[in-house]
């Protein structure tokens, strides 16, 4: 999903400015802001976790631990630990309850991590469910980070994380069999923000909800765009071929 993952990029850097908007309490801390957020934007997720854990451990009552935890949980994800990543996430969002990129990656997490006959499926999939859309209500009243950030950018922005967490409000309902649910779900974050992933996941649920000329629909307007990757073309095509079958055709 190359629009989300560089929304969720994105919203690390305009936090940063946030944060930095405010006065650490003195030059060892903002030094140590300041390697942590380094390291963040160069990628090294091991570094990142060293700095984070330096920043908090140093600076017990600095106002950057949401920041500083939530950069950490994604690092632990980018080296693929998302149970580390979920238990950092949770505690970005004690610290911070207005947080939205904390609640969005904890219901990410568990959506990605649940299965059909779990059988706390469903305790799973209310957490999640519950942690989307604080989400969603966070984002619609975040405040600007920084006076310099254009209007226009932050709105989009906004945006672009709440279309993220619709999409994954719809795997919800796809999880508990609601297609109903699901299309609405996927097609609110498809208005917001078309990407490939939610066309897949739309046409899914409209195939598996019996709206089988639908989920053809939206698979030959995904497969109709130009340079789509090869993973979304594979999967936008089975899900046709399924729907196909499904009314009778070959």
């Amino acid at each position: 999903m190359t629009r989300t993952i560089l929304a969720g990029a994105a919203a690390i850097i305009l936090g940063a400015a946030c944060l930095m908007a405010q006065k650490p309490k003195s030059k060892p801390e903002f030094d140590a802001i300041m390697a942590l957020q380094n390291a963040a934007q160069g990628g090294d997720n091991d570094a990142t976790i060293k700095a984070a854990d330096d920043l908090l451990t140093k600076f017990k009552d600095t106002e950057f631990k949401a920041f500083a935890l939530i950069l950490e949980a994604r690092a632990y994800q980018g080296k693929g630990d998302d149970d580390r990543a979920e238990i950092y996430a949770e505690q970005a969002l004690a610290a911070d309850p207005k947080s939205f990129q904390a609640p969005l990656m904890i219901g990410e997490i568990i959506v990605r991590h649940t299965q059909e006959h779990d059988l706390d499926k469903e305790e799973k999939l209310a957490k999640a469910e519950k942690n989307l859309n604080l989400e969603i209500e966070n984002a619609k009243t975040a405040a600007k980070p920084n006076p310099n950030v254009p209007d226009a950018q932050w709105e989009e922005q906004k945006k672009f994380m709440i279309a993220e967490a619709n999409a994954d409000l719809g795997r919800v309902a796809m999880l508990r069999k609601k297609f109903d649910a699901a299309i609405a779900s996927l097609q609110l974050a498809m208005n917001d923000d078309p990407q490939p992933a939610y066309f897949v996941w739309l046409a899914s649920a409209q195939q598996q909800g019996g709206k089988n000329d639908d989920a053809i629909a939206t698979c030959d307007k995904l497969l109709s765009q130009p340079n789509l990757g090869a993973p979304f073309r594979t999967a936008c095509t089975s899900v046709k071929a399924d729907a196909t079958k499904a009314k009778g055709g070959k």
